[in-house]
């Protein structure tokens, strides 16, 4: 019912204008006013539901159809040489004004869902270029380390963030819980850092998936539909990925990939930082977290020692490398 008493207002308003305002009080006048109106509420009928974010928009394409009418249309009429046209065109100045503001409010409030469309072009241009499409999940977000890939250059392309993985973001950094909020947080903090890095752009993509629930499922799906790798640390997401047949680019893959390599009989330094199970055991760590049990390291607590590794074993938790303690070669 608003909808046709505003269609209504818009046909009465075009030869009110022209009749009131003393642009042409005649029946000729009204006659082009009713034709202007019933043309704008034609354009109008086609337009989808308005919300705040598209009347923004068609407030942007009303000034847009005010300045083109008035730095394009008129002097295309004027260049026509003819007077009589020129004054008629001059005599409708304020209803043109109103046309054109309607056109262009009507012409954004339609067009703009079709962004999306603009940012698929995008991504498809981006691909073409070299440069495969990247989709950051909320695990890898939050973790921080694919920051540090990107700032040594191992990760190129375009990283993508849906809106659904920002969204979830947002809800973990105002979550009552403290551990989620300090998550939350942490993963907006890494986004924001990505964003600094000038040569592998960050794009924010406003795209759903309606017709799955699961967070992961979706990225899943988003990833196969862009042609994307998931960036993550979900050990769930990268067999996920896997059965779909998108990539997956794991990044406590690349850190097991990037430990350090040692063979039985190198020698290397290692700080003892408490007593092992059995005697004469010591127990450190390397950089990377690989447990190191030294022989003869018991008398070595809370000083480095130089030892010479005997063996290393790989478990379900890690790898353990076992080493002996070099007689004299401890430090403080």
């Amino acid at each position: 019912m608003y909808t046709w008493l505003f269609r209504a207002a818009v046909v009465i308003a075009c030869p009110a204008i022209v009749y009131f305002g003393k642009l042409a009080p005649n029946p000729k006048g009204l006659g082009v006013g009713v034709v202007v109106g019933l043309l704008v509420v034609a354009v109008e009928y086609v337009a989808a539901e308005l919300n705040l974010l598209t009347i923004i928009i068609g407030a942007l394409g009303a000034a847009v159809g005010v300045i083109l009418a008035r730095v394009v249309v008129d002097p295309l009429v004027f260049q026509f040489g003819n007077e009589s046209l020129y004054h008629a065109w001059d005599q409708f100045t304020a209803l043109r004004y109103f046309a054109f503001a309607v056109l262009g409010l009507v012409v954004a409030a339609r067009k703009f869902p079709e962004l999306d469309d603009l940012d698929k072009d995008l991504l498809k241009i981006g691909r073409r270029r070299g440069g495969r499409i990247k989709l950051l999940d909320v695990n890898a977000i939050i973790d921080g380390r694919v920051a540090d890939v990107v700032e040594t250059h191992f990760l190129s392309g375009i990283l993508v963030v849906p809106r659904f993985v920002l969204t979830e973001l947002h809800a973990l950094a105002d979550s009552s819980d403290p551990l989620k909020r300090a998550r939350g947080r942490r993963g907006l903090d890494v986004l924001a850092r990505l964003q600094e890095h000038v040569e592998t752009p960050v794009k924010i993509l406003d795209r759903d998936v309606p017709d799955v629930r699961e967070l992961e499922g979706k990225v899943v799906k988003l990833a196969r539909e862009l042609n994307a790798k998931i960036v993550t640390t979900d050990f769930n997401v990268n067999k996920v990925a896997g059965l779909e047949g998108v990539g997956c680019l794991n990044v406590n893959d690349l850190s097991t990939a990037l430990k350090t390599v040692v063979l039985p009989g190198e020698t290397m330094s290692v700080f003892v930082m408490k007593e092992g199970k059995e005697r004469e055991q010591g127990v450190g760590f390397l950089d990377d977290g690989a447990m190191v049990v030294v022989e003869d390291g018991r008398r070595a607590v809370g000083r480095r020692v130089e030892a010479t590794v005997t063996s290393i074993h790989q478990t379900s938790n890690g790898r353990m490398i076992f080493a002996k303690a070099r007689p004299g070669a401890s430090s403080a």
